[in-house]
């Protein structure tokens, strides 16, 4: 597939819970309302979605409990049926591919990892790790060879023959992880693997998996309801709210611009100072010539505002080429760091 094509592209896509739902979506012209749904007695797991993932992106999908961000992955692995709408899976329409087309497209490349971890207790760490392989019909000695070099890979040598009672919980997650890159998937899809983690374990797990994805390059969409988690993981961050995408952005955008309070109340608490960039903020300019302090349209605003605030100078802002881009003031930094101060006061 060519550099940053789509590999996965859902359109319109429903899961409605109740009798009949396909009939009843039809009977509305697939475009009920919330209140007619409730009026109806059917529960809406997804509404309407629309979203495509870039190829070698980590898009990550957030929001509360029963948001619908669950429902949503296995719609795009048809763990479940979606009741309608269109998924296509590297340019092909998985709703028809067949029962025996789907095996094959999940054994060979699907990766997936839940957060209960689903080791086999009676394998130990080097079997669990090959047993995809093993079910794809890989000789041992070929699926062990891998099994080791992905147990290299996430940090497991010297474990190969412990048992999962024997592993620690972020040990017990590294073979998880382990054992869904086996068979070298084309998308990773990881459903909240972290969150039963204690947070120093949680934060270590996610480093864990920022080297792996630096490494590999995978196409990965990522489950969490942690903003802070999407934060440090995502390229782009999608949230739900009763079944419906309701803005899809990268973390900067979704904290400068949200579409709704919903978004609004789910951002309000994150530095912002730490993590916009100057670039969110600068305002254009006409300048030809670089005065005072120079800096970078990448510069994070917690980096750059001692310096602003203390030359009391308007600040040229660069590109990576060095060529003016803009202008970052004294006021605007303050401004910034106030609204930090009053969302932790």
């Amino acid at each position: 597939m060519p550099k940053n094509s789509v590999t996965i592209s859902c359109k319109n896509v429903w899961k409605l819970y109740g009798s009949n739902p396909s009939k009843y979506l039809a009977s509305k012209n697939f475009s009920p309302s919330i209140d007619e749904l409730k009026e109806s007695q059917y529960i809406p797991a997804v509404f309407d979605a629309s979203i495509d993932v870039i190829e070698g992106e980590i898009l990550v999908i957030m929001g509360l409990s029963g948001s619908g961000k669950s429902s949503l992955v296995r719609c795009m692995t048809r763990l479940i049926e979606p009741t309608s709408g269109e998924i296509y899976f590297e340019g092909s329409d998985l709703l028809k591919a067949t029962e025996k087309e789907l095996i094959e497209i999940r054994r060979h490349k699907m990766g997936m990892v839940f957060q209960n971890f689903a080791l086999m207790p009676h394998r130990n760490v080097l079997d669990n790790i090959a047993f995809p392989l093993e079910v794809q019909g890989v000789n041992r000695d070929q699926r062990e060879k891998r099994a080791l070099e992905i147990i290299d890979l996430v940090g497991l040598t010297g474990r190969e023959k412990y048992y999962p009672r024997e592993l620690s919980g972020g040990q017990q997650q590294r073979v998880g992880l382990a054992r869904s890159l086996a068979v070298e998937p084309n998308i990773w899809f990881l459903d909240e693997p972290f969150s039963a983690l204690d947070p120093l374990i949680r934060k270590e797990m996610q480093n864990e998996f920022i080297r792996l994805q630096n490494l590999l390059n995978k196409t990965i969409v990522f489950i969490t309801h942690d903003f802070d988690e999407a934060i440090r993981l995502a390229d782009r961050i999608a949230i739900m709210y009763e079944g419906r995408i309701v803005q899809i952005g990268s973390a900067e955008e979704l904290i400068t611009s949200p579409a709704n309070d919903y978004v609004a109340e789910f951002t309000k608490d994150i530095p912002r100072a730490k993590l916009l960039s100057v670039g969110s903020i600068m305002k254009p300019t006409d300048k030809m010539k670089k005065s005072g302090i120079t800096i970078n349209k990448k510069d994070k605003i917690s980096s750059v505002a001692p310096k602003i605030i203390s030359s009391n100078s308007i600040a040229t802002v660069v590109d990576d080429s060095g060529e003016i881009c803009g202008e970052l003031t004294k006021d605007q930094i303050i401004d910034i760091l106030f609204i930090d101060k009053e969302n932790n006061a």
